[in-house]
């Protein structure tokens, strides 16, 4: 039994390397995510199943698997006959997204201030000193998920489960059109008006708390470059190999 088991651990340590530490699915799916973030996949970008399988070192199953998870994410369109791209949101599609944030987060915010803790405030404040580290470093991907994890844990604070399964599913939307067509270059702007929107919150200005988040979000729509960029032919196996 114990030659047994010697045997079968010399043989893991000498299997190849790319067979002992291959990516899990979902590790694929977050480093194709992380791409697109820091503008590095752009929109409209086509995922080849055979260069994928290469680069990770995996099955064309298992890429398919990762792309349906994408897809559910909106990260990518799966298109028939045709592939997987990465999505290429149009500007009505981020008017439609924002207009509806703005249409839900004022009653989110209004409701907040109104059953709030103290406690509760100081983890909307502690997201946003993550926020700002990471705009400091220059980690843009970072940047935007914590934002969006301000606005989902502000609604989870309002107390009502439904807006904030909407507000999530929003944020994701609107967290993929920031990083296609977001400002390449970070500013501290989405710090600045998160600590405005903590400051009249504890506050417990229900009446000027709704117009805040409304500009709020204004801003953000408006620095969005939806006209599109120059779209290059992309490595993929570059883009996607640490």
């Amino acid at each position: 039994m114990k030659s047994s088991s010697r045997a079968t651990a010399a043989n893991v340590r000498q299997l190849p390397l790319s067979q002992t530490n291959q990516l899990t699915e979902k590790e694929i799916a977050e480093r194709i995510f992380a791409a697109v973030m820091d503008h590095r996949l752009p929109a409209g970008t086509k995922l080849a199943e055979s260069v994928l399988c290469e680069t990770f070192d995996t099955s064309r199953a298992r890429i398919r698997r990762v792309f349906l998870v994408l897809a559910e994410r909106g990260v990518v369109e799966l298109q028939s006959n045709r592939g997987a791209f990465i999505a290429r949101p149009t500007r009505d599609d981020a008017r439609n997204v924002f207009q509806a944030r703005r249409t839900i987060e004022p009653t989110i915010i209004r409701d907040a201030v109104q059953r709030i803790t103290d406690r509760q405030i100081a983890t909307l404040a502690a997201y946003v000193k993550l926020e700002a580290a990471a705009g400091k470093s220059g980690n843009r991907r970072d940047v935007i998920h914590l934002s969006g994890t301000f606005h989902i844990t502000l609604a989870e604070f309002a107390g009502n489960p439904v807006l904030r399964r909407f507000v999530e599913d929003l944020v994701v939307r609107s967290s993929l059109i920031i990083g296609l067509f977001g400002s390449p270059h970070l500013s501290s702007c989405s710090q600045e008006e998160h600590r405005a929107l903590i400051d009249v919150i504890a506050a417990r200005n229900a009446k000027h708390a709704p117009k805040l988040m409304i500009d709020h979000l204004d801003r953000i729509e408006s620095e969005l470059e939806l006209n599109g960029r120059t779209e290059e032919p992309v490595d993929l196996r570059r883009v996607l190999t640490p």
